[in-house]
């Protein structure tokens, strides 16, 4: 299982402000209003050096002014399937109230690890009356503020403990390659299209899909592993938690493929749910393909796949160099040519150059631009090589490793993928001493 953590608990306890804390941006929009994070937060992050994804629920509670209950308690449910651990915050200005007590009712019949994170602890008075939320029974319960950070370092130091160090990979040598995207934009029919059976249940209603299925493709002398986050919804319905659902499904599906295949709506063009998955494919250092479907239910002219591939890569900016494939899952149409497009992707992504090769083509390059001086010193690249690692990742040897500009590392990155195909892939480039 890859490791998730869900924030979960009921509004306006401050679940956005912790969540933007961990995470280390302010990407929820924090409010002193009940319900107001309605977009979808999810994202990396680190702690004692361990990588895990934090979910922040509030964003996957459908509308405020609907009765929140029975949502919430779906919203709860899903978190205890999903994650690998639930941090359960409260709020100690208000006291424990109906709706934590239907909360930890629900925690305490899992056997996830979940800490209860008592919010808004910020000074003794408030740490004295946060005692009474111990009588909710759960052994890992600590006392913080989202706000200014006091407490959160020991409820991480205690989180991580509970996390696998790396998330196990599916056991195989064939390439792995997910297919993620947005409820209903046809995931499953590509899936089916692909292994020609109805493998995975197919209707118009949004987020008919729920277990993530492996398949093996082997045809035309192609072999590989299909991650599809798809799958007969078996358990209770989903209704409205359904994109919080496929959130959690699609982070896993990432997690355990070399290839991701986004799949966005052609009728929709590129969202920012769609911006988010790339993004954390990207940080995850997973070839990335992007795969327009429903293209036959577009207005065509002789322009038109020009201009909406340019909206693509302008929104995607500045991870450009990736392949756009115009589908339509329904009429079979260009799907194989989105097989031979992810095969190369996963060869990019386990290409390696040598050191000799690489030299040869980058330092005089190196020479010709060389890196803005620092402070009136030169900075002087003498040696590149390639790292062992999964993904394409460079090491440049320098005399001022810490003084080399974003701008001059973009600049390297733009001329190593001139001059090896690493299309569709995200490169990590560092600078060491030599």
């Amino acid at each position: 299982m890859s490791n998730i953590v869900a924030i979960v608990g009921r509004p306006n306890v401050g679940k956005s402000t912790f969540y933007n804390r961990m995470i280390g941006q302010r990407q929820a929009i924090t409010e002193d209003v009940p319900g107001v994070t309605r977009d979808r937060q999810y994202g990396m992050t680190e702690w004692n050096g361990k990588q895990f994804t934090v979910v922040d629920t509030g964003g996957f509670v459908p509308n405020p002014n609907d009765i929140f209950e029975e949502s919430i308690r779906e919203q709860v449910q899903i978190a205890i399937e999903e994650a690998s651990a639930l941090i359960f915050m409260v709020d100690v200005t208000t006291g424990i109230t109906d709706l934590d007590e239907m909360m930890a009712d629900m925690l305490r019949r899992t056997d996830k690890p979940v800490f209860v994170a008592v919010n808004k602890v910020d000074n003794s008075e408030r740490f004295f009356e946060a005692n009474e939320f111990w009588s909710l029974g759960f052994e890992n319960t600590f006392f913080i503020s989202s706000l200014t950070g006091s407490g959160t370092g020991d409820l991480l130091d205690a989180l991580v403990e509970h996390l696998d160090e790396e998330p196990p990979q599916i056991e195989t040598d064939l390439p792995k390659f997910a297919i993620v995207g947005q409820p209903n934009v046809g995931k499953s029919s590509l899936t089916n299209a692909l292994l020609g059976e109805e493998r995975t249940l197919v209707t118009p209603v949004a987020g008919t899909t729920r277990d993530t299925i492996h398949s093996i493709y082997n045809k035309f002398g192609k072999k590989f592993m299909l991650v599809d986050t798809a799958g007969i919804r078996k358990k209770s319905k989903v209704r409205e938690n359904i994109e919080f659902y496929s959130v959690l499904r699609a982070v896993k599906a990432i997690e355990q493929s070399d290839v991701v295949w986004l799949m966005i709506d052609a009728t929709l063009g590129i969202e920012s749910q769609d911006l988010k998955i790339l993004r954390l494919a990207q940080r995850r250092k997973k070839g990335v393909l992007i795969l327009v479907n429903k293209w036959d239910a577009v207005d065509k002219d002789t322009h038109t796949a020009k201009t909406c591939e340019q909206a693509i890569r302008e929104r995607i900016a500045p991870f450009t160099d990736v392949p756009i494939i115009f589908i339509s899952a329904l009429e079979k149409t260009r799907i194989f040519k989105a097989v031979d497009a992810a095969l190369r992707v996963y060869e990019n992504r386990q290409r390696k150059i040598k050191t000799s090769e690489l030299n040869d083509v980058l330092l005089p390059l190196i020479e010709q631009s060389p890196p803005p001086m620092h402070r009136g010193k030169r900075i002087k690249i003498k040696y590149v090589t390639q790292l062992p690692t999964a993904w394409p990742a460079f090491a440049f040897f320098c005399n001022h490793p810490k003084h080399v500009k974003e701008n001059y590392k973009n600049y390297l990155e733009n001329q190593i993928r001139k001059h090896f195909d690493f299309t569709g892939v995200p490169i990590s480039i560092f600078f060491r001493e030599k």
